[in-house]
Order: C-alpha cells, then sequence, then structure tokens
C-alpha cells in the first residue's frame, strides 16, 4: 500500500459467529491522524468490529476500505502486510511472564524482522521511554502494578510503528489516576505518530470526553451514530442521551412471597 494515512471506512458491515449476526450492516469511517472511540453498551457488537477490522473475523457481508483498499479483497502477501502494521493493545496487558519487559516488547520485532538484538533493545528503550518505563526493561511483569504492565503493553504495541493502534478497554480495572494517565499516553501516541488511526473500544465516558475526536456509537450490531464529539453530546436520540447520562434501564423486579415456612427456615439456618 502506497497511500501514507490510512483511514478505515467501513461499509454495510454484516459479522458474527456461525450463523448468529452480531453486526448488522455497519457503516462509518475511522479517520487516521485521529483517535476514535467506539461505545456501545455490553454485547453490542464492539470487540466482534475490532476483531474484523483486525482481520480475525471475514465479514459475512460489505467490506472494509483501508487506505482506500478492501482489506479482505487483498492477496495473502499485502493482507499480511497490512496486519503487520496494525498494533494491538489488550485489555491485560498479555504480557507473557516468562519474559522481561524488554523481551515481551521486543516480541513483534523478533518474530517479523532480522534485526540484531542490540537493535532490537535500542528500539524498546526508545518506545519505554515514551510509556515512562525504560528503567523497567530488565523487570519482569510480576514485579510490575497492573498500571505499568498495561502501559508496558502499550509499548509493544507501538514497537513497528503501526499505522493503526488498536486499544481494547485501555483504561479497565484502573483506578483514576492511572486511566488519566492512560488517556495522556493515547492522546501522546497521536502526537509522536500524527498520522496513525487510533481506535480505542471503550465504555470510560471519561476518557470519551478527554481524548476522543471521532466516536462511533453501535447500539445492538448497528451504528447508532459516527462523527466528532460534539455531534454526539448535542444529539437528541433518545439512546444517545440515556448511554452518555448513564441513564439505567428499567429492571423488572416482579415481587414473589417466599412464603414464611422458607423465610422461618432460612432464619433457623442462619442461627445455627
Amino acid at each position: 500500500m502506497s497511500t501514507t494515512t490510512w483511514d478505515i471506512e467501513i461499509q454495510d458491515l454484516w459479522g458474527g459467529y456461525n450463523d448468529t449476526k452480531v453486526l448488522k450492516g455497519i457503516n462509518g469511517e475511522l479517520p487516521a491522524g485521529k483517535i476514535s472511540i467506539i461505545l456501545g453498551g455490553s454485547g453490542c457488537g464492539k470487540s466482534t468490529l475490532l476483531r474484523h477490522i483486525l482481520g480475525l473475523n471475514r465479514p459475512m457481508q460489505g467490506s472494509i476500505q483501508i487506505g482506500g483498499y478492501d482489506f479482505f479483497a487483498l492477496d495473502t502477501k499485502q493482507f499480511r502486510k497490512i496486519r503487520r502494521r496494525m498494533g494491538v493493545l489488550f485489555q491485560d496487558g498479555a504480557l507473557l511472564g516468562s519474559l522481561t519487559l524488554g523481551q515481551n516488547v521486543g516480541l513483534p520485532l523478533s518474530e517479523h524482522t532480522k534485526l540484531p538484538q542490540a537493535t532490537i533493545r535500542k528500539i524498546v528503550l526508545h518506545k519505554l521511554g515514551l510509556v515512562g518505563l525504560a528503567d523497567y526493561i530488565d523487570y519482569y511483569p510480576n514485579e510490575l502494578s497492573g498500571g505499568m504492565r498495561k502501559r508496558a503493553g502499550l509499548a509493544r504495541a507501538i514497537v513497528m510503528d503501526p499505522q493503526i493502534l488498536l486499544c481494547d478497554e485501555p483504561t479497565s480495572g484502573l483506578d483514576p489516576i492511572n486511566a488519566a494517565e492512560m488517556d495522556q499516553l493515547l492522546l501522546s501516541m497521536k502526537e509522536h505518530f500524527p498520522s496513525m488511526s487510533i481506535i480505542v473500544v471503550s465504555h470510560d465516558l471519561e476518557s470519551l470526553h478527554k481524548i476522543a475526536d471521532n466516536v462511533l456509537v453501535i447500539n445492538q450490531g448497528q451504528a447508532a451514530y459516527c462523527g466528532n464529539l460534539e455531534g454526539l453530546q448535542s444529539s437528541k436520540d433518545p439512546y444517545l442521551r440515556q448511554l452518555l447520562r448513564r441513564q439505567p434501564n428499567s429492571i423488572k423486579q416482579p415481587s414473589i412471597d417466599l412464603g414464611a415456612d422458607i423465610k422461618a427456615e432460612l432464619a433457623n439456618w442462619l442461627e445455627k
């Protein structure tokens, strides 16, 4: 691919598992040089969409255009070439406990290039420096905090200077301070790699307001909104307003009488 920026355009995308359709005709654009957040409720199809962008699932119908090329219509060599230019930050960091931090971060370079180990270490040090972990290159994952492991996962995701960075719930499981640090790091990635397409799957509304340039909202497998953050915030759509205001659905709680005998039996056991 000769294009310098890789916009991602999703066109009438249907996808799922076996005969189960999870994505139902999604359309949207995730522009290069910006942070796009994929937002939606649990089970709406966010992770399934991420797997399609990564090329792990093939569409049942429709296409994903990357840099103007139909991703799934490319020959095997070109398909793999694009895959190598994608970095992934997994939800739990996904570090290998038997390897040092430096070895974990350098793993993609060791697998996909023939660079000397000394060169790989220099590249790894540079990437760890970008996430504030250069001093921990020879530590093992169990010697680091959860926030540090997540940051190390980000360093590994960018070690091959990807054109596309995909982040799965980067702030999940983090305390407010570490979550804010992750937001800041993603903003710094945008600054360091101005042509990179950064895609973030998230439930975190705080992060949404801090880092999002572009938002794709999925509701029941369909695109409820795709556009800039300002447009989302001003939308009058009932679902979008409910999502942004964290308003719960009503939960049916039918009154079921246990009966005096069951209550007495339970109380008797609790007294033993």
